[in-house]
């Protein structure tokens, strides 16, 4: 246990700084360059964020009707998303008469489910709001 003055004196003494590192009761302070500290807690923190990944959730509308070659082009973009990290919202809009047959909608969800079983995993599964269908997958 140094007392306050005898610290500030050896760390002027050395040409440092003393810097508090645990408020208390019983402070704890260390003797070095406050400048350096600062610049390296800097750089940590750009580090962090340059690591950072954020999810974005994208969306992919179909009709329960889509022909072959249009559920292809809708499946690679999918693809594209979950290259990149992203999370896919699959979305079956119903309108007028499609709104009697629902099963093809879910026959459809199924379909993605089964394409995607090795590069996504389904997050939500396919439930009914109103006239759209919807299910979220995730990359695995």
């Amino acid at each position: 246990m140094v007392s306050l003055d005898e610290a500030i004196s050896a760390a002027q003494s050395v040409g440092l700084d003393l810097v508090e590192v645990a408020p208390g009761e019983t402070p704890v302070c260390k003797v070095l360059d406050y400048g350096k500290l600062r610049f390296e807690n800097q750089k940590k923190k750009a580090a962090n964020r340059k690591n950072q990944r954020t999810t974005t959730i994208k969306e992919i509308k179909m009709r329960p009707n889509i022909d072959t070659h249009d559920y292809q082009v809708k499946a690679k973009a999918m693809m594209k998303f979950f290259d990149r990290g992203d999370k896919v919202k699959v979305t079956v809009r119903f309108r007028g008469r499609e709104m009697a047959h629902m099963d093809r909608g879910m026959t459809l969800l199924a379909q993605v489910k089964e394409d995607f079983e090795d590069t996504a995993k389904v997050e939500f599964e396919p439930k009914t709001e109103g006239r759209m269908m919807t299910m979220v997958l995730a990359p695995k």
